[in-house]
């Protein structure tokens, strides 16, 4: 699944994981994530996401 790194902090949301914090389970792809989900190191919207790609 697609990864999605934060463009202010840098923090990586790898649907695997999920976010516990936020209530997103594992597995949930980050276009599934509602849209007032914030950053949890942040507290940015999806908005200041962007596709990560591991090279």
């Amino acid at each position: 699944m697609q990864k999605y790194i934060c463009v202010v902090c840098d923090y990586i949301y790898d649907p695997a994981v999920g976010d516990s914090d936020g209530e997103i389970e594992p597995g949930t792809p980050f276009e599934e994530i509602p849209e007032d989900w914030q950053c949890p190191d942040c507290g940015v919207t999806k908005e200041d996401f962007e596709p990560f790609n591991e090279e």
